[in-house]
Order: C-alpha cells, then structure tokens, then sequence
C-alpha cells in the first residue's frame, strides 16, 4: 500500500509542477505582447529600416509619409493607419502576416515585419 501512496504523491507533484510551468510561461507571454502593444517609441533603426522597405515596396499603393495624408493614392495612408485608434505595434505586425485581397502577397520576415510595423507606428500623433 504504501508504493500506491508514493506513487500518486509522485504524480500529484509533477502535476502541479507542470501547472506551474504553464503559468509562468503564460505570464512571460503575456508580458511580451503587453510590451509590444504598448505603444513605446520604436528603435530608431527599425524606424529607418521600416521606412526604406515601404519606400520599395509600399508606394505604388500608398502614401508612407506623415505629410501626404489625404492624397490621390487608392490605399489608406500609412499616417491614417497609424492614427487609427485600435492601431498599435502588434496589430500592424499580425496584419502583415495575414493574407489579404487588396493587397499584393508579400513574403516579409519577421524582421522586416517588425521594422515596418516599427515605422507605420512612429506616424502615430502625440507620441
């Protein structure tokens, strides 16, 4: 008997163990996307990154500058999308991921990805 009272005392740990694993990995998660959803100013070097990789390929469509807001361009400006309310750092890196049939396929990795979205966020007012 008393093997059968080690042996659910054993798996009663490694449960509770793995449970609390599972949270703290939940709660690293959970700080990563609040840090990258908070709105903090972007690198400097993203920026600049972001900005030449829209000048190459986001121009046929889209105004990139903070300054040609409203102009002829068919595609939202990109200083309009930025000002949009829900618009923050990840939701722009999640919309570069997805499939979407206005717009051209692009095959970005996650690099570009983050320094475009670093880039479209620092058009933001009131930064």
């Amino acid at each position: 008997m008393r093997a059968s009272h080690s042996s659910t005392s054993t798996r009663v740990r490694r449960y509770w163990f793995q449970v609390a694993i599972a949270i703290l990995i939940a709660f690293a998660a959970l700080l990563l996307v609040r840090r990258s959803a908070s709105g903090a100013t972007p690198d400097s070097d993203s920026v600049d990154a972001g900005r030449k990789l829209a000048d190459a390929w986001c121009t046929v469509c889209h105004n990139i500058e903070k300054n040609t807001a409203g102009t002829s361009n068919p595609a939202p400006d990109f200083a309009a999308i930025a000002n949009q309310p829900a618009t923050t750092a990840l939701s722009v890196k999640v919309f570069l991921q997805t499939s979407h049939p206005t717009m051209p396929n692009l095959v970005l990795t996650p690099a570009q990805i983050d320094d475009l979205a670093s880039y479209i966020i620092s058009l933001k007012r009131n930064q």
